[in-house]
Protein backbone atom coordinates (compact mmCIF):
# COMPACT_ATOMS: atom_id res chain seq x y z
CA UNK A 1 0.00 0.00 0.00
CA UNK A 2 2.85 2.10 0.83
CA UNK A 3 4.34 1.99 -2.74
CA UNK A 4 1.13 2.15 -4.14
CA UNK A 5 0.80 6.09 -2.21
CA UNK A 6 4.39 7.26 -3.08
CA UNK A 7 3.81 6.29 -6.58
CA UNK A 8 0.64 7.90 -7.04
CA UNK A 9 2.19 11.38 -5.25
CA UNK A 10 5.03 10.56 -8.04
CA UNK A 11 2.51 10.96 -10.46
CA UNK A 12 0.69 14.12 -8.94
CA UNK A 13 4.23 16.15 -8.61
CA UNK A 14 5.21 14.98 -12.15
CA UNK A 15 1.34 15.64 -13.75
CA UNK A 16 1.66 19.25 -11.33
CA UNK A 17 4.84 19.87 -12.76
CA UNK A 18 4.08 19.56 -16.36
CA UNK A 19 0.94 22.06 -15.93
CA UNK A 20 3.50 24.31 -14.46
CA UNK A 21 6.18 24.81 -17.48
CA UNK A 22 3.90 25.33 -19.92
CA UNK A 23 4.00 28.87 -21.96
CA UNK A 24 1.86 31.16 -22.07
CA UNK A 25 1.06 32.28 -26.11
CA UNK A 26 2.15 35.16 -26.70
CA UNK A 27 0.52 37.99 -29.53
CA UNK A 28 2.91 38.52 -31.98
CA UNK A 29 0.20 41.13 -33.45
CA UNK A 30 0.90 43.57 -30.83
CA UNK A 31 -2.31 46.54 -31.70
CA UNK A 32 -1.09 49.77 -33.16
CA UNK A 33 -3.04 52.42 -30.83
CA UNK A 34 -2.01 55.22 -32.85
CA UNK A 35 -3.09 53.34 -35.86
CA UNK A 36 -6.71 52.34 -34.36
CA UNK A 37 -7.25 55.31 -32.86
CA UNK A 38 -6.47 57.05 -36.42
CA UNK A 39 -8.96 54.59 -38.23
CA UNK A 40 -11.87 55.35 -35.52
CA UNK A 41 -11.41 59.09 -36.39
CA UNK A 42 -11.61 58.36 -40.12
CA UNK A 43 -14.80 56.34 -39.44
CA UNK A 44 -16.16 59.63 -37.02
CA UNK A 45 -15.04 61.78 -40.32
CA UNK A 46 -16.56 59.77 -42.57
CA UNK A 47 -19.30 59.66 -40.90
CA UNK A 48 -19.75 63.52 -39.65
CA UNK A 49 -19.32 64.37 -43.72
CA UNK A 50 -22.02 61.92 -44.83
CA UNK A 51 -24.30 63.80 -42.77
CA UNK A 52 -23.30 67.30 -43.99
CA UNK A 53 -23.56 65.95 -47.83
CA UNK A 54 -26.68 64.42 -47.03
CA UNK A 55 -25.72 60.77 -47.90
CA UNK A 56 -28.20 59.68 -45.57
CA UNK A 57 -28.39 56.46 -47.24
CA UNK A 58 -24.17 56.17 -46.59
CA UNK A 59 -24.77 56.34 -42.60
CA UNK A 60 -25.52 52.20 -42.33
CA UNK A 61 -21.78 52.24 -43.92
CA UNK A 62 -20.11 53.25 -40.44
CA UNK A 63 -22.79 50.96 -37.92
CA UNK A 64 -23.17 47.31 -37.36
CA UNK A 65 -26.02 45.62 -38.76
CA UNK A 66 -27.54 45.47 -35.20
CA UNK A 67 -26.99 48.64 -34.23
CA UNK A 68 -28.47 50.03 -30.92
CA UNK A 69 -28.67 53.50 -30.35
CA UNK A 70 -30.47 55.35 -27.50
CA UNK A 71 -30.68 58.84 -28.01
CA UNK A 72 -32.16 61.63 -26.18
CA UNK A 73 -36.03 62.24 -26.55
CA UNK A 74 -36.83 65.37 -24.02
CA UNK A 75 -36.13 68.69 -23.99
CA UNK A 76 -34.82 70.38 -26.76
CA UNK A 77 -34.84 66.94 -28.49
CA UNK A 78 -38.35 66.47 -28.31
CA UNK A 79 -38.72 68.63 -31.51
CA UNK A 80 -35.97 66.88 -33.72
CA UNK A 81 -37.26 63.42 -32.69
CA UNK A 82 -40.08 64.42 -33.90
CA UNK A 83 -39.17 66.16 -37.37
CA UNK A 84 -36.99 62.86 -37.79
CA UNK A 85 -40.29 60.49 -37.57
CA UNK A 86 -42.76 63.12 -39.49
CA UNK A 87 -40.55 65.32 -41.72
CA UNK A 88 -42.48 68.19 -42.33
CA UNK A 89 -41.56 72.41 -43.96
CA UNK A 90 -37.97 73.26 -44.11
CA UNK A 91 -36.34 70.49 -42.00
CA UNK A 92 -33.24 69.00 -42.57
CA UNK A 93 -30.25 67.30 -40.78
CA UNK A 94 -27.75 69.27 -41.68
CA UNK A 95 -24.42 68.23 -39.50
CA UNK A 96 -22.75 67.03 -36.31
CA UNK A 97 -20.05 67.52 -34.49
CA UNK A 98 -18.84 64.93 -32.31
CA UNK A 99 -15.83 66.15 -30.03
CA UNK A 100 -14.61 62.74 -28.38
CA UNK A 101 -13.06 63.66 -25.06
CA UNK A 102 -11.54 59.85 -24.51
CA UNK A 103 -11.23 56.96 -26.83
CA UNK A 104 -10.36 53.80 -25.23
CA UNK A 105 -8.94 50.53 -27.44
CA UNK A 106 -9.81 47.43 -25.41
CA UNK A 107 -8.58 45.02 -27.78
CA UNK A 108 -8.26 44.03 -31.79
CA UNK A 109 -11.85 44.65 -32.30
CA UNK A 110 -13.83 46.85 -29.35
CA UNK A 111 -12.94 49.60 -28.21
CA UNK A 112 -15.27 52.43 -26.63
CA UNK A 113 -15.65 56.41 -27.58
CA UNK A 114 -16.76 59.06 -24.78
CA UNK A 115 -17.18 62.26 -25.75
CA UNK A 116 -19.78 65.18 -26.91
CA UNK A 117 -21.58 65.91 -30.04
CA UNK A 118 -23.48 68.77 -31.20
CA UNK A 119 -26.13 67.79 -34.00
CA UNK A 120 -27.55 70.82 -36.29
CA UNK A 121 -30.65 70.73 -38.24
CA UNK A 122 -33.51 73.05 -39.92
CA UNK A 123 -36.63 73.00 -38.44
CA UNK A 124 -39.77 72.75 -40.17
CA UNK A 125 -40.17 77.31 -39.84
CA UNK A 126 -36.60 77.05 -41.48
CA UNK A 127 -34.40 77.99 -38.06
CA UNK A 128 -30.78 76.66 -37.70
CA UNK A 129 -31.15 74.60 -34.55
CA UNK A 130 -28.09 72.95 -32.18
CA UNK A 131 -28.92 70.40 -29.88
CA UNK A 132 -26.04 68.77 -27.62
CA UNK A 133 -25.53 65.53 -25.88
CA UNK A 134 -23.18 63.63 -24.10
CA UNK A 135 -22.99 60.24 -25.75
CA UNK A 136 -21.14 56.52 -24.37
CA UNK A 137 -20.34 54.41 -27.71
CA UNK A 138 -19.38 51.26 -28.10
CA UNK A 139 -17.21 50.84 -31.59
CA UNK A 140 -16.30 47.22 -33.06
CA UNK A 141 -14.15 46.67 -36.01
CA UNK A 142 -15.62 45.01 -38.54
CA UNK A 143 -13.39 41.73 -39.72
CA UNK A 144 -14.13 42.13 -43.60
CA UNK A 145 -13.57 45.52 -44.54
CA UNK A 146 -11.08 46.37 -41.01
CA UNK A 147 -13.34 49.47 -40.76
CA UNK A 148 -14.66 51.00 -37.01
CA UNK A 149 -18.57 50.69 -36.57
CA UNK A 150 -20.56 52.01 -34.35
CA UNK A 151 -21.93 49.18 -32.31
CA UNK A 152 -24.10 50.15 -29.25
CA UNK A 153 -24.72 54.08 -28.44
CA UNK A 154 -26.41 55.72 -24.98
CA UNK A 155 -26.93 59.56 -25.33
CA UNK A 156 -28.18 61.75 -22.83
CA UNK A 157 -28.73 65.85 -22.29
CA UNK A 158 -26.63 65.99 -19.45
CA UNK A 159 -23.90 67.29 -19.83
CA UNK A 160 -20.26 66.67 -18.24
CA UNK A 161 -19.10 70.04 -16.11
Amino acid sequence: MKKLIIILLVFCFISCNKNQNKTEKVDTNPINVNEELASIEKTRTNFENAIAEKRYADLAKYATADLISLTPICGEWEEYKKLVENPKGLFSYDNIRMKPEETIILNDSVAYDFGTSSSFYTNSEGKPVEIKASFLAILKKDKKDGVWKLHREVATTNMKD
